[in-house]
């Protein structure tokens, strides 16, 4: 009978390795257990990714920074710190709000000599965790996170003095409070915004025995350190093998009081794994709202860490338990019921970032707007247009707040918010990376309807034009004329007629930069005039040292495309759909010419990561072409484009993000492709339909309703769509709407090898 049994489980064990090899799935996996925050960790331009430690939407992160600053580098051997980082308040990626080491041996007060080696197989990294072994001092460090607070725990090998650093980089204040527990804030700064505090309050497990200070060796409880630019604190405790030490912080915009308070509600205790299963459970609540099936293991590993990229801190919570600190006023507000979010520059953002947010955490959406709001009732002026210095170009907060209104979220001021987006477009200078009252350049703009640029060999006399950015002219003229129609849109569903009739003719401004002689767009002086001839303008080098005279961070082949709210105008303009789709078809076809040419085109646009021909999908502005082939009656060639640049420029490694990670931004686009469909004109509740990758995506819209696209015999080869059904009825349109969506329901697709050129194509 023994043996029967044996032989049984034998044959159930072979049978479940069978169907693991031939179904695909290696094994019951967890969203959350797909997530590799190494993912895109080596940067292909300026900023790679790290592995943030934090909750969706929480104020801080904890990483490990292996470079003296805050910044992970995968390719670095050591490590110098845990830092926690201040996602909110500051308007920009974040700032180290207190960074923490362990250490054996001699105490050293300078922060780079604490620093230990390290091997990243011998970590562990998920959103909700973090692991590690350093090397030079046998000490093994534990990292996490809740929403304003974090642990972390140290093991120690057998040692006479085992130490704990904290180091503050600028400007801070720290007081001892009693014998394991410190407080203070760390001033830093804010960009374009006056200096601010990120408050914490520290506890440790262990006693103070052997304390001090980086400036005094002795400290006494109540006492305070402060500091103009470096200030720290040690502590020294004798310890036995497999001894371990905890740290919880936690951390505030309001006050060392608050400080306390919030760790106290979130890690009132030593439980390490507490604190750690809870953040597993929210992260996969999180994740799971989109759950996928089929494809390969890289592709679901790209796929869930998207996903947590895309919940990571472009909009940050910043609400602490009813109220909150602005640094718009510098005044502490009630919340009202409703939290509060800093948003990150939305001249990415608006593109797949935030319409992203829309489907899979509809009950943030008003809260965001209603933040928008709060922006401008405090500042008066919305969005980017509330910093002293505008991040980007364009004003792009108008599409965010529209598209959220066309999709149904209006539980919101929808007037106050129409004024602020009116007063953004018709009293904002749109000079880039500037803020302030109109020039004499918008002007123009007002009066001509396009930026003007200068003419071959003039000088800017212009004082305001950032001497880097420049003016941008071309970029400026596009990117406005769509927030022009997004507005529009806004002034139209408000029964506003005369504002509707003006913003729509301003949308069309987009014609008067394009140059039909050469069939790009092109810059013009204030004089009306074209800068170029039809045999000077280069399509490719033609702008000025990265772009940015004419165009922002790239070239006329990619803005020659940026008309997301009238490509059928667009068509019109290149002559029709066949000269239409040629044109795409050159833009990911053209090559730079000689030897040499392309270190010679990355110098001069070193934003031009991930590449194909001319497209650049390394920069936003170009996200949503591939799905332009579907308005011009060639949807197959959408499906090709669009598996082509998430095969090349995707992958579940440290290189696996091919441009700057801007909090989501390259992330998103990746989602949204994978699952079949894209936003690409946000304020208009409509998607564009691609090729999925999976074989069905199942997502969770809310109200216990589900959309379910599924993908029959897909695969590498099979990305082409043959047919489609939306909810039973044949789908002859590459598109569908927000509605179909959220009111639930299915999308099948019958996959081939072959592209059916007579679906979707009229």
């Amino acid at each position: 009978m023994k043996g029967s049994i044996q032989r049984i489980a034998i044959l159930v064990i072979a049978s479940e390795f069978l169907l693991t090899v031939f179904s695909g799935v290696v094994s019951a996996k967890d969203p959350v257990d797909y997530v590799n925050p190494y993912l895109g960790s080596i940067g292909h331009l300026l900023t790679a990714t790290t592995p943030d430690v934090q909750l969706p939407r929480g104020m801080i992160r904890v990483i490990p920074a292996t470079t003296p600053g805050i910044r992970d580098v995968y390719l670095a051997d050591k490590i110098y710190s845990f830092s926690a980082i201040s996602l909110g308040n500051d308007f920009s990626r974040g700032l180290s709000a207190f960074s923490l080491m362990a250490t054996t041996g001699k105490v050293s007060l300078i922060p780079a000599e604490n620093a230990s080696g390290y091997d990243h197989d011998q970590e562990q990294a998920t959103p909700y965790f973090y692991s590690v072994h350093l090397e030079d001092f046998n000490i093994d460090a534990e990292l996490s996170a809740t929403e304003h607070s974090a642990i972390y725990r140290f093991t120690y090998p057998e040692a006479a003095n085992s130490n704990l650093m904290i180091n503050f980089p600028r400007k801070a204040e720290l007081k001892l409070l009693k014998d394991n527990a410190i407080e203070g804030f760390q001033i830093y700064p804010a960009g374009a915004l006056p200096e601010r505090k990120i408050y914490f309050h520290a506890e440790f497990s262990n006693p103070f025995k052997n304390f001090g200070s980086w400036s005094h060796k002795e400290i006494a409880v109540g006492q305070k350190e402060r500091s103009g630019e470096d200030i720290g604190f040690y502590t020294t405790n004798q310890t036995k093998k497999g001894e371990q030490i905890s740290v919880r912080v936690g951390f505030s915009y309001i006050s060392t009081e608050q400080a306390r308070e919030n760790l106290n509600k979130e890690i009132w205790d030593w439980d390490f794994d507490r604190v750690k299963e809870n953040g597993r459970k929210i992260w996969n609540e999180k994740l799971g709202r989109i759950l996928v099936e089929g494809g390969s293991e890289s592709q679901r590993i790209a796929f869930y860490t998207a996903m947590y990229r895309v919940y990571g801190r472009k909009t940050t919570d910043i609400t602490e338990y009813g109220k909150y600190f602005s640094s718009l006023d510098n005044q502490v507000h009630s919340t009202e019921g409703h939290d509060f979010y800093v948003l990150g520059e939305s001249w990415g953002s608006f593109r797949s970032l935030y319409p992203l947010g829309v489907i899979v955490e509809p009950e943030r959406q008003n809260d965001i707007v209603r933040s928008y709001i709060r922006m401008y009732e405090q500042r008066h002026w919305l969005g980017d247009a509330a910093l002293d210095q505008r991040v980007m170009t364009a004003r792009h907060e108008i599409a965010t707040i529209t598209d959220a209104y066309e999709k149904g979220f209006r539980d919101f001021d929808v007037e106050k918010a129409y004024e602020g987006m009116k007063k953004n477009a018709l009293e904002a200078t749109m000079l880039p990376w500037c803020n302030g009252p109109l020039t004499e350049l918008d002007s123009v703009y007002q009066s001509k309807g396009f930026f003007p640029a200068l003419k071959l060999g003039e000088k800017e006399w212009v004082k305001k034009v950032n001497s880097f950015e420049k003016r941008q002219a071309v970029a400026v003229t596009l990117e406005n004329s769509y927030d022009d129609w997004c507005l529009a849109q806004m002034a139209k569903a408000l029964n506003k007629k005369v504002d509707f009739d003006f913003f729509l003719k301003r949308s069309h401004n987009y014609q008067n930069v394009y140059d039909s002689r050469i069939g790009f767009m092109a810059p013009k002086s204030a004089d009306g005039n074209w800068v170029f001839n039809e045999k000077q303008l280069d399509p490719i080098w033609s702008g000025g040292q990265g772009g940015r005279d004419y165009y922002t961070e790239t070239n006329a082949w990619t803005y020659t495309f940026q008309v997301q709210h009238d490509i059928p105008g667009l068509i019109s303009l290149m002559g029709g759909n066949e000269k239409f789709v040629t044109k795409l078809d050159a833009l990911f076809q053209e090559q730079f010419g000689g030897k040499g040419a392309k270190f010679e085109f990355l110098n001069k646009f070193p934003d031009g990561t991930g590449l194909i021909g001319q497209y650049n999908h390394g920069n936003q502005p170009g996200f949503h072409i591939a799905y332009m082939y579907n308005y011009a009656g060639s949807p197959w060639k959408t499906q090709r484009r669009v598996r082509d640049i998430m095969k090349i420029w995707y992958n579940d490694g440290p290189l696996g993000i091919c441009g700057d990670e801007d909090e989501g931004e390259l992330s998103s686009w990746y989602v949204f492709s994978a699952m079949g469909f894209y936003p690409v004109a946000p304020g208009r509740a409509v998607y564009d339909i691609g090729s999925p990758l999976f074989e069905k995506s199942v997502i969770h819209v809310g109200k216990g309703r589900t959309f379910v696209i599924e993908a029959k015999d897909v695969s590498t080869k099979n990305k082409y769509i043959q047919s489609a059904v939306l909810n039973g009825k044949p789908l002859n349109k590459p598109w569908f709407t927000h509605g179909d969506l959220v009111n639930g329901g299915s999308l099948v697709f019958q996959m081939g090898p072959e592209p059916n050129k007579k679906w979707g194509n009229k």
